[in-house]
């Protein structure tokens, strides 16, 4: 089965249209409002109406649980991720599907970190000292996944076009993850990048 692709950090409502028509299979609103493809709730209710048929993520960090609900309930989320510092037991019991983002270090025990959320899934990305994630790091090569269920893996961390096929035929995850790596800059989607990740992707 073609490896999932999720296009994060979508700010524009064309954008969101360009990476459904291209074949995305998730698209990403950030919510954070530390991060340059923040989105608030109006942008973010637009998104969703100009991709109806497409699944939407909310990216939110340390966010107090009522607002995660508020924000999901209102812009129909279908799965909430958390890039912060989330404990386990903040990610339990949610109506939505759920992502833990890991930001890994060189030497980081994935597996052992993944076994502790009780999240749908997980997210690997790198560790970049102050910020949570968009970074554009790729993850260390030095990084090994163990026992992490593929099932429940999404790769992130620096990829782009040119490289995330290497990633799927390494680590065979049931999704990856990207931002930087298709733009033109921050909040802007560079479309004919989106449309090659997600062919390269999709052909690994």
């Amino acid at each position: 089965m073609p490896v999932k692709v999720k296009i994060c950090g979508i700010c524009r409502a064309e954008d969101a249209r360009a990476a459904a028509r291209a074949g995305a299979d998730f698209l990403g609103l950030n919510f954070w409002p530390g991060s340059p493809r923040h989105v608030d709730l109006a942008r973010a209710s637009e998104i969703a109406e100009a991709v109806s048929g497409t699944p939407l993520i909310g990216v939110f960090v340390d966010a107090p649980r009522e607002l995660v609900e508020r924000v999901a309930a209102k812009v129909g989320l279908a799965a909430v991720q958390f890039h912060g510092g989330e404990d386990v037991a903040y990610c339990r019991d949610w109506p939505w599907r759920t992502i833990k983002a890991l930001r890994l270090r060189p030497g980081d025990d994935a597996a052992a970190l993944a076994a502790r959320y009780p999240t749908d899934y997980v997210l690997l990305d790198a560790h970049v000292a102050g910020q949570p994630g968009g970074t554009g790091e790729p993850l260390a090569p030095v990084i090994e996944l163990g026992p992490v269920p593929s099932a429940r893996l999404f790769v992130a961390g620096g990829l782009r076009p040119e490289t995330v096929a290497d990633t799927v035929r390494r680590w065979r995850p049931f999704g990856v993850d990207v931002a930087s790596g298709v733009e033109e800059r921050p909040g802007r989607k560079d479309h004919a990048k989106v449309e090659e990740f997600i062919r390269r992707a999709k052909a690994a």
